[in-house]
């Protein structure tokens, strides 16, 4: 699935400090023409309510999504979010008009128009991970998750950019840059860098190009860019959400997930994607871990009596960073919660251990995705990959594919050296990990800084990542929110909220009760530098 830069940053990476400077907006006149959009910063509840007024059609609005996609992903600032506009859009909404003239209403996203990362399959539109070796791949289902969607009346209007192959192909990568969608662009500022692997999804969002979007996690690829172009990413106990059609990378990490501009529209989009599906294993552990509608958990006083872990480990790398985590800590205690600190949590071992898997399962559960694309599947196998890009003209241009090289190394997930990986990796990580921390304190959540400012991005040097907090989660598969909570000077930056293995719902409480006292989320404007 996906995965930030942050998957080898597990290892020790130099701590670099940005220095960020003030930045002159595009003209007055384009700003303006940016900011008069008929939907600008509209959440589900607005739209719905639009629908039933009959104040706008389905059609009206998908036609609005679309035109601003032109002007300001293909044009204007040219965000690059955007891989593959989807041609059927309009003649869906048409449809989804006649069936809400005709009072039926297939469920709570009817009409809201989403885009996809483009590592979810769906049948009428190619499914590239960013990859030139899959422009032409047609999956011969959707995913799960697209017929989840579609199922509820979602419109699926585009395939977004990411990182190429979730940001597992090689070394020095740059988040956002993909072979076939170009780098991708921060909108808050235009130079720095929207992080990744799921890039496109958040810019999509933020520079409100889609009511929601959905990203895929393997270590960061919701969070971070969540973060850093200031939405909500909700990345969700593995197994809540099936992967099945999703472009993996690991079995034991991955997830979908929804991203959003408000906590409540996260948790509408939840909802609509859980269940248990039979051709992923991991679903099968949701029984009875799942609600449908996870709205009733909005709740404005959801601080109120909360024990919070603050993990302090991201401290003392970016002291405006530190300036805002403390205070969205002194908020929540005005609400009534109570905040232990915390310092370590997982063991260094385990970093180690998850890198050793996910090459395990990426050659693994690439080989399957590529045969059940069918005879027809412009790429056979992982090995195929590996030479389709040695003599590919653009593909290696930037970074190696020194993690696919790997990955085509390793045995099979019967190898000894896999199984106790597997074994620690998951101790580590949940029993003597966040299990444990939280038993011992009592805790309902942990909270941290979710990254840093955005970096300017380098397609010379890669990804200048220097801090972050999703490991402990991601590794032991547990969900994790993050939301606004301020700015560093032009720039957005996240505060994380997690813990155990199905705690979403608590989850979704703390993070909406926050997010409603502090409303730290503003559109971006385009900003160029000096």
């Amino acid at each position: 699935m996906n995965h930030l830069v942050s998957k080898v940053k597990i290892i020790l990476i130099p701590l670099l400090f940005l220095q960020i400077s003030c930045h002159p907006p595009l003209k007055d006149s384009q700003i303006d023409e940016f900011d008069t959009f008929s939907f600008l910063e509209h959440d589900i509840s607005q739209i719905q309510m639009g629908y039933k007024n009959g104040t706008f059609t389905i059609k009206e609005v998908v036609q609005s999504y679309l035109d601003r996609i032109e002007q300001i992903d293909k044009h204007g600032p040219s965000l690059n979010s955007i891989i593959l506009v989807n041609p059927d859009a309009i003649q869906i909404a048409e449809e989804l008009d006649n069936e809400m003239r005709e009072g039926k209403i297939r469920g709570p996203l009817h009409g809201i128009p989403i885009v996809l990362k483009d590592n979810l399959d769906t049948y009428d539109m190619a499914t590239t991970a960013g990859s030139r070796a899959l422009q032409n791949s047609y999956p011969i289902n959707d995913s799960y998750v697209a017929k989840q969607l579609k199922k509820v009346g979602a419109i699926i209007i585009g395939k977004a950019n990411l990182s190429e192959w979730a940001n597992f192909r090689g070394e020095l990568s740059t988040s956002g840059w993909s072979g076939l969608g170009g780098q991708a662009k921060n909108p808050y500022v235009l130079s720095r860098n929207p992080c990744g692997s799921s890039s496109g999804s958040a810019i999509a969002l933020s520079a409100n190009l889609a009511m929601l979007a959905i990203g895929t996690e393997t270590n960061g690829s919701i969070v971070c860019p969540s973060h850093a172009n200031g939405v909500v990413g909700i990345k969700p106990t593995v197994g809540l959400v099936s992967r099945s059609g999703v472009i993996p990378i690991s079995f034991t990490q991955d997830t979908p997930g929804p991203m959003a501009r408000t906590v409540s529209d996260a948790a509408i989009c939840l909802g609509a994607l859980v269940g248990v599906d039979s051709s992923d294993a991991k679903t099968l552990e949701s029984r009875g871990n799942f609600y449908t509608d996870y709205t009733q958990f909005l709740i404005k006083d959801g601080l109120s009596g909360k024990r919070i872990g603050l993990y302090k480990v991201p401290f003392g790398i970016n002291y405006k960073v530190d300036t805002l985590m403390y205070k969205a800590v002194e908020f929540m205690k005005s609400q009534g919660a109570e905040i232990i600190e915390i310092e370590k949590i997982l063991s260094d071992d385990v970093g180690r251990y998850s890198f050793e898997i996910m090459l395990y399962e990426y050659k693994d559960g690439l080989n399957k995705y590529f045969q059940s694309l069918g005879s027809d599947a412009p790429i056979k196998s992982l090995e195929e990959l590996i030479a389709f890009n040695r003599v590919d003209s653009i593909e290696l241009v930037y970074f190696n594919q020194r993690y696919l090289e790997m990955a085509q190394e390793k045995g099979d997930l019967t190898t000894g050296e896999y199984k106790d990986a597997l074994a620690k990796m998951l101790k580590g990580s949940r029993e003597e990990g966040i299990d444990r921390v939280m038993n011992e304190h009592k805790l309902d959540a942990i909270i941290a800084p979710t990254g840093g400012p955005a970096w300017l991005t380098d397609l010379i040097n890669g990804d200048s990542y220097h801090l972050g907090s999703s490991s402990p989660a991601a590794q032991a598969g547990y969900p994790n929110i993050t939301v606004p909570m301020g700015f560093v000077d032009e720039l957005p930056v996240g505060i994380s909220f997690f813990g155990r293995a199905w705690s979403e719902p608590v989850l979704i409480e703390i993070a909406y009760s926050f997010e409603n006292g502090t409303k730290h989320r503003k559109a971006p404007k385009f900003l160029t530098d000096k």
